[in-house]
């Protein structure tokens, strides 16, 4: 099968508006017949959700922090495979990496030698746009920065400002954007909300390809890609919780990482899915449950109320099938979860402890862990945490010590009472 070329889309910072551009020129391209790969760099799980709806196919997390370089390779090729563009959006600002320095969508966009298009948010600057490009441009030996998009031009005199700047760094301008309120995506707590909350979302992707067709030069945007660089062997993936494993998932359960579950596969375990939110259980002959990560705290009344699906993880406990939740699934396993409004909700009641999100306060970073529990994995793993509640328990064994990007060692991580185990992290690859 055919190898898609690929391309990086970064910008200087956050918020310059990268995602919305990246689902426009998805959808853009695919209007024109091009099958485009999508992909997110870093450990985000909702913005490849938006990607995959916007390109009809399903996108991959690149984590330059978390995952071996060799496992980055073989992903990208995958991804890659019978497409004909694969495109990377990238994350934060394209040098911004974890607290060591290590990550960055630059870091991603060297190691699979990738041009960069880089998207910079027009407001209140002109001239300046020409030393800003050429700064990101010659920072960093082996990164090419093939194009630029300019986002939320003012007039078409603001676009002919920058265009006449531009042109002094000899880096092309591929498209002008203009301002315009409608083609923006509501966030929560997490980020953005999941595409199937946003009302007419069809209708806004719509509007993105339109815009990314009127003033962005697909034609030579594609003619920037490059071939992907040779892989080596992918090393081998984590193994299975078991042979037989039941994943929940659903908008409470929302976040899982495909390379894990495509790992899973390949090692012969078979999956099966059911949703807590419909009250459904889990196969009754799973040898493991896994509850990812999501939005529990926004369904606590009905997964309170969810009978079967409680049943069904007290059966599988009593079986001594192993079950395991992260982040949001670990607040599922704990007795009670207090909502924002202060109102408690009783959940599975099979780990001792409580959570609240009424106290919100954000903790955020990359994770080293080392595994104190009967998960099937290595005992040092890597991975990222990211959420607004906390977590009141009994004195259990903790699943993993950690320590975060720096090294520094962190308070103990999530809870183990025999073969029910979470945390707060979500598990990436291995160390």
């Amino acid at each position: 099968m055919s190898l898609a070329k690929g391309l990086v889309i970064a910008a200087p910072r956050s918020g310059s508006g990268k995602t919305v551009i990246t689902l426009g020129l998805l959808a853009a391209l695919r209007r024109r017949g091009v099958v485009v790969a999508p992909a997110k760099t870093g450990p985000d799980y909702i913005d490849p959700t938006f990607l995959g709806r916007a390109a009809l196919r399903d996108a991959v997390n690149l984590d330059p922090w978390s995952m071996q370089p060799k496992r980055l390779k073989a992903l990208a090729e995958m991804q890659a495979t019978g497409a004909d563009l694969l495109l990377v959006e990238g994350v934060m600002g394209l040098f911004d990496g974890a607290a060591d320095g290590f990550g960055s969508t630059a870091d991603l966009a060297t190691l699979l030698e990738l041009p960069v298009v880089l998207v910079i948010d027009a407001t209140s600057q002109s001239q300046s746009v020409a030393p800003l490009v050429a700064g990101f441009a010659n920072f960093r030996v082996g990164l090419r920065l093939g194009g630029v998009i300019f986002n939320r031009v003012a007039s078409m005199k603001h676009e002919r400002m920058l265009v006449d700047a531009l042109a002094v760094t000899g880096i092309p301008c591929l498209g002008a954007i203009p301002r315009n309120p409608a083609l923006a995506l509501p966030e929560r707590h997490l980020g953005l909300v999941l595409p199937g909350e946003v009302a007419a979302f069809d209708s806004f992707l719509d509007a993105a390809a339109e815009t990314m067709g009127d003033f962005v030069d697909l034609t030579r945007l594609q003619a920037l890609a490059a071939p992907l660089p040779a892989t080596d062997a992918d090393p081998a993936p984590l193994p299975p919780l078991g042979q037989r494993t039941a994943i929940a998932r659903d908008d409470a359960f929302a976040f899982l990482y495909p390379h894990l579950l495509d790992g899973w596969r390949a090692m012969g375990a078979e999956l099966s899915f059911f949703s807590p939110l419909a009250d459904e259980g889990p196969s009754p002959d799973c040898t493991a449950v896994f509850l990812p990560g999501g939005y529990p705290e926004l369904h606590g009344e009905r997964l309170a109320a969810a009978g079967r699906f409680k049943a069904g993880l007290t059966d599988a406990k009593n079986r001594d099938a192993l079950i395991y939740g992260e982040c949001g699934g670990f607040m599922v396993l704990g007795d009670a979860l207090v909502d924002k409004t202060g109102q408690s909700h009783a959940m599975t009641g099979l780990l001792p402890v409580t959570t609240r999100i009424d106290r919100p306060k954000r903790i955020l970073g990359y994770r080293k862990l080392t595994q104190s529990g009967d998960l099937p994995w290595p005992g040092h793993l890597n991975g990222h945490e990211f959420h607004y509640s906390s977590a009141k328990q009994s004195r259990l064994p903790p699943l993993f010590a950690a320590t975060d990007a720096l090294g520094e060692a962190m308070p103990p991580m999530g809870a183990v009472l025999g073969r029910v185990m979470g945390s707060y992290a979500h598990v990436i690859d291995a160390a």
